[in-house]
């Protein structure tokens, strides 16, 4: 019988289980278990356990718990292996786990699929988590060890059940997600909205209740044209394509408007950097990837956790794209068949995490003993040409430290000059400031990097920064983003070396704007020089960063820029690790807006996610002796990579 055979309806109280599901040889299944949370909502879960001849053995054992908003009998894009043409089943999941010996917990959250109670995204997790796991340690089948896994909203509902420290909870498998501070990362980032929200709430408002049950609501949804309605912002209240679902409209546009960093923000589920000393000592795997959105999530979370010196904490970081984890490309660019996890730091994802479980829930060490590591893929490298599937080949390779950041780089710190030069030199003369009008109705359009959710309106990966109409909102298809004259560029002479970058990137900005209020955009670039494949370069984005400037002093006290203010303003995009060849250049672009990834400033200084009026700002980047604006790197000798990196497969 499959999971789809037996679909009962949800069932049972407490401690009740409904009737077993025969799910393979050894294998049983309880369907829409009931389980209720302090507030009388009933939360629906399917549970996996091993069995002989149908009937479930009774030695108690440790159970892998996933709360997911995305469906607990759905396949998840993730569970995908080296060489498979689609995901994995959930059972098919669970059943490796169960075959090891674990009782594997899959969950509904609340409000979504077969669970009961009101969706509102990311702020019931910590509850919801701690009284789950409140259930799972008193039953009879649990040895009171709890191991969790997930991706992406997976992974949130991890770590804000951990932010609580509930009963049982003895290691995390942290998949690309898990909020530091959803203000600084995940929600917004430097004061901006993450525009991923918007196209999330539309795309998974399809799966609410109301809309599951009425078919016309559902019609209504579906004929909305998200991409139209990206024209129309900001939305309110019955003006936006999510209005159909009115809770889903309603928190959405709270996290939109709620642009000052307060008690909000502060919220369990939103803001794990305000309880790491209260987490549990356990041992966590932090998984991400270099075009992940949650890159700096995975970081804070690391370096936060790491601050009491005793938990066992491992970090992967590939270059792939959100919970991509086994593909070998993202967007135009191929990391080539090295870039996978499987068959390279692990046989497969699915004995990567049965190995860490065996491990933490059942004491089994590995075969080859190890400290804490952290390992990452070095982009760069490849051979530039176009690939088979007409990607560029730009490579890498997996590297390993025994902490983050690698202890062996060196800043390195380049400054900004107003001939376009990007050098190692300071500014020495008083140069006159570059000068741009931002017009807020024609915002430089997002041209990949670190995005997830977005489609169909953006998707995210490693592009040339060149207009292509197959990205919304460009108007000038074929000429490079840097020909736009609100797009500063500033890049290096051709390096001699090969030169390895590893690390945070942090861009520290003189700027000014005659508005009382205006963002600042940083996009770091590697220029490939002309070749055969790519006549004109291609110049491959790495990531990049924003700053509203109203939070130039604080984000807890936002306040409107003066006319004639010289500010001093930090960007921070996420953290990266590329190899520049020989022959390329580094490269940062400066502008104001990176639109559809970000809510456009409508530089009128309106309150956040309300302004329907729009002016110009004519804004300022300063690069002179007294203003030496700069961009400050991780640099690792290229003479040290040789013993940072590890074997390609084991």
């Amino acid at each position: 019988m499959t999971l789809r055979d037996a679909a009962d309806r949800p069932v049972g109280g407490m401690d009740a289980l409904p009737p077993l599901h025969h799910v393979d040889d050894g294998i049983v299944l309880h369907r829409n278990v009931m389980i209720t949370m302090r507030d009388g909502i009933r939360l629906a879960a399917d549970i996996y356990r091993p069995a002989i001849d149908g009937v479930p053995i009774a030695e108690p054992l440790p159970v892998i718990l996933e709360r997911t908003a995305y469906g607990k009998s759905e396949r998840s894009r993730s569970e995908i292996e080296v060489g498979m043409e689609r995901p994995m089943t959930r059972a098919e999941v669970a059943s490796h786990f169960v075959r090891h010996g674990y009782v594997v917990i899959y969950q509904d959250c609340r409000g979504r699929y077969n669970s009961e109670g009101e969706f509102v995204k990311y702020l019931s997790e910590g509850r919801d988590g701690f009284d789950t796991l409140d259930w799972v340690v008193r039953q009879a089948w649990n040895n009171g060890k709890v191991g969790t896994m997930g991706l992406s909203y997976a992974a949130h509902t991890q770590m804000a059940l951990a932010c609580l420290n509930p009963p049982g909870l003895a290691t995390m498998v942290l998949d690309s997600g898990g909020f530091a501070n959803a203000f600084t990362c995940g929600i917004r980032q430097g004061g901006a909205f993450e525009l991923k929200q918007a196209t999330w709430a539309y795309n998974n408002a399809h799966e609410s209740p109301v809309v599951r049950d009425d078919p016309l609501l559902a019609k209504a949804l579906a004929a909305e044209d998200l991409r139209s309605w990206f024209k129309a912002m900001p939305w309110s209240e019955g003006r936006s394509p999510v209005r159909w679902v009115p809770d889903y409209e309603a928190y959405l546009l709270e996290q939109w408007r709620h642009g000052t960093f307060d008690d909000y923000w502060r919220q369990v589920g939103l803001y794990a950097a305000g309880h790491y000393d209260h987490f549990p000592d356990i041992p966590v795997a932090f998984l991400s990837s270099w075009y992940d959105c949650y890159v700096s999530c995975t970081f804070d979370n690391y370096a936060g956790l790491s601050r009491s010196g005793t938990r066992h904490l491992d970090v992967i970081m590939g270059p792939g794209l959100h919970g991509n984890r086994n593909t070998s490309f993202a967007g135009d660019v191929s990391f080539g068949p090295q870039a996978a996890i499987g068959g390279n730091l692990a046989p497969s994802w699915l004995e990567f995490r049965r190995h860490w479980f065996d491990r933490w829930l059942k004491g089994i060490e590995p075969t080859e003993p190890r400290g804490p590591r952290v390992q990452l893929f070095l982009m760069g490298g490849g051979t530039g040409r176009r690939d088979e599937n007409g990607r560029l080949d730009h490579g890498g390779a997996w590297i390993e430290s025994s902490q983050w950041p690698l202890p062996q780089s060196e800043e390195c710190r380049l400054y900004l000059h107003a001939d376009g030069r990007l050098s190692r030199s300071r500014p020495t003369v008083a140069a006159a400031p570059l000068v741009y009008d931002f017009d807020p109705d024609d915002p430089v359009p997002t041209i990949g990097g670190a995005l997830t959710s977005g489609r169909p309106v953006f998707e995210g990966g490693g592009f040339d920064q060149r207009e292509d109409e197959r990205f919304y909102g460009v108007r000038r298809v074929g000429l490079p983003l840097s020909a736009r004259a609100d797009v500063l560029s500033f890049e290096t002479e051709a390096l001699a070396s090969d030169m390895a970058i590893v690390g945070p990137v942090t861009m520290h900005l003189f700027a000014s704007t005659d508005g009382p209020d205006t963002d600042f955009t940083a996009k770091l670039i590697d220029v490939y020089p002309p070749s055969e494949d790519y006549p004109t370069g291609f110049a491959l984005i790495l990531t990049d960063g924003i700053f509203r400037c109203r939070y130039r002093k604080s984000f807890e006290q936002p306040e409107p820029c003066m006319p004639g203010e010289i500010m001093e303003i930090t960007i921070e995009p996420f953290a990266t690790a590329n190899l520049f060849k020989a022959g390329h250049r580094i490269r940062i672009d400066i502008s104001s807006s990176n639109f559809p990834k970000y809510d456009v400033n409508p530089n009128t200084g309106a309150p956040e996610g309300a302004g329907r009026t729009r002016r110009v700002a004519r804004n300022a980047v300063f690069c002179d002796d007294t203003h030496p604006s700069s961009l400050t790197l991780h640099m690792v000798p290229t003479e040290q990579l040789a013993s940072a990196c590890r074997p390609q497969a084991r």
